[in-house]
């Protein structure tokens, strides 16, 4: 018996030691498995960091010019004397929004009694345009408004005779466009000078006309007067909004507000005038 105890006792020995190796190895693997969890934390939320970073605000060239002179002074008394002799006063456009779009007509009759009549109508309009991040600098949608406005007027029902010139010192760019057009009170000979300076297009329309029997008015003389009342527009434009108003502020924040609307400004057609 008591060989057989001492049998059974290094075998107890073996199976508690084989026991403890056991239950010391279980906290290790628990530690591991532990710290390889919370490092595969911490890359990702680094990865989410990262990808979260704010992208930057939209930013297009500010408009250079930022309003419009008053539609009915720009042009001097003594050109008005000379372009609309008997017109009192210039009737304004509506607007709803002066600062980014005008006009101004002014009529004149000179009535000669048995002799007939002299008839001349003028007509300035003026149509800014805001930088927009969606649509782009303003004096890139100007320029395409005034393309758009010099083949409207070179597309004018019935002109007959139709020409176009390119002109030079009047804002950015110009073209004057005149043509006769026939009604039922005579031949009118139409002039219309499209010019854009920055983001702002000047259409200056002038037409005469001789009536009741009056001779018909001499049509180089009434373009050399519409040129001559354009630049003036022009230059009115320019002088409202300061010295060194063209240079921008480059790279600005959009302003948000919307760019004047081409079909919201008068039209530069002839058609309906008399």
């Amino acid at each position: 018996m008591q060989r057989r105890a001492q049998r059974e006792q290094p075998e107890r020995a073996k199976r508690l030691t084989r026991v403890l190796v056991c239950a010391a190895a279980v906290p290790v693997m628990l530690v591991a498995a532990g710290c390889s969890s919370d490092s595969g934390s911490d890359g990702g939320g680094k990865a989410a960091s990262a990808s979260a970073s704010a992208s930057p605000s939209p930013t297009v060239q500010a408009a250079a010019y930022r309003t419009l002179p008053e539609a009915c002074g720009v042009l001097t008394k003594k050109t008005l004397k000379e372009l609309a002799p008997k017109a009192k006063s210039g009737k304004e456009g509506s607007s709803d929004d002066v600062a980014s779009r005008a006009s101004c007509s002014w009529s004149s009759l000179d009535n000669n009694g048995v002799k007939g009549s002299q008839f001349r109508w003028l007509n300035v309009s003026l149509l800014r345009f805001e930088s927009d991040t969606t649509r782009g600098p303003g004096d890139k949608l100007a320029e395409e408004y005034y393309d758009k406005q010099v083949r409207e007027v070179r597309a004018t029902p019935g002109a007959k005779s139709l020409s176009a010139q390119a002109l030079t010192g009047t804002g950015d760019e110009a073209t004057a466009v005149r043509y006769d057009l026939k009604k039922k009170e005579g031949t009118f000979k139409q002039q219309t000078v499209v010019a854009r300076v920055e983001n702002v297009v000047v259409t200056l329309d002038y037409n005469g006309a001789g009536l009741a029997g009056d001779k018909t008015p001499d049509a180089d003389a009434l373009m050399a007067d519409a040129k001559k009342a354009a630049k003036e527009a022009v230059l009115s434009v320019t002088r409202a909004n300061g010295p060194g108003a063209a240079s921008g502020s480059p790279s600005a924040p959009a302003s948000g507000r919307p760019s004047a609307p081409a079909s919201g400004a008068p039209s530069a057609s002839a058609s309906g005038k008399s």
